[in-house]
C-alpha cells in the first residue's frame, strides 16, 4: 500500500506544472489498462486550482480514459493468451476470480457493464482488457466508455467548479457510494425505459 500511496502523492504533484493538462489525459490514457491510480486524483487538484477550465479538464480525462480503453480492449483481443499470467501477477484489481466474474457480466449485461465500471470504483481497466478477451462489440464498448467515463469526469468537475474545497473533501470521503447511488439511479432509469 506504500507504492500506491507514493505513486497517488506523486500523481497530486502533476498538478504545479505547466503541462499538467497533458499529465492528466497521459494519466487517465494509462489508468484505463495498467495503472493503478484513477485520474480523479489529478482532476480534482486541477479543477480546485483552475475552476474556469473545469470542463476542458473533464474532456481531457474522457478521451484519454476512451482511447486508453481502447488500447486495454486491444491488449485483451490481441494479446491476452500472453499477458494474462503478467496482468493476474502484477496489476492491481486483476485477479482469475474477478475475470471470470467479469465474463459472467459481459454475457448478460454487455453495455451496462462497461458504463458501470467506467462511472464508479470498479477497476476500468478490468472492463476494458474483458471486453476485449470477450469480444465484446467493439462500438458498444466504445459508446458505453464515452457515456460511463464522461459522466464522472465531468460530473467531479462541476461539482469543484461550483462548490469548491469543501466539495473536495466531500467527494474524497463519499466518492464510492456516491457513485454506486448515481449508477443504481442509471440502472434503474433503463429498465424503467425498457418496460415502458
Amino acid at each position: 500500500m506504500k507504492v500506491v500511496r507514493r505513486l497517488y502523492d506523486w500523481v497530486l504533484g502533476w498538478a504545479d506544472y505547466r503541462y499538467a493538462g497533458a499529465g492528466l489525459f497521459l494519466l487517465a490514457f494509462i489508468e484505463s489498462s495498467v495503472f493503478p491510480i484513477p485520474p480523479d486524483v489529478l482532476l480534482i487538484a486541477l479543477t480546485l486550482s483552475q475552476p474556469l477550465s473545469a470542463m476542458r479538464y473533464a474532456l481531457l480525462a474522457s478521451f484519454g480514459s476512451v482511447l486508453g480503453g481502447v488500447l486495454g480492449y486491444a491488449i485483451g483481443f490481441l494479446l491476452w493468451q500472453f499477458l494474462a499470467d503478467f496482468f493476474f501477477s502484477y496489476i492491481p484489481g486483476f485477479s482469475p476470480q474477478g475475470f471470470a466474474r467479469a465474463q459472467e457480466l459481459f454475457a448478460r449485461y454487455d453495455f451496462l457493464v462497461v458504463f458501470t465500471a467506467g462511472f464508479t470504483p470498479i477497476p476500468y481497466k478490468l472492463i476494458t482488457i474483458g471486453a476485449g478477451v470477450f469480444n465484446l462489440s467493439f462500438p458498444v464498448f466504445v459508446i458505453a466508455s464515452l457515456v460511463g467515463r464522461s459522466s464522472r469526469f465531468f460530473l467531479v468537475a462541476w461539482l469543484l467548479k461550483h462548490y469548491g474545497s469543501p466539495m473536495r473533501a466531500f467527494i474524497e470521503r463519499y466518492f464510492d457510494w456516491l457513485a454506486i447511488g448515481v449508477t443504481l439511479v442509471l440502472i434503474g432509469s433503463f429498465f424503467i425505459v425498457r418496460l415502458l
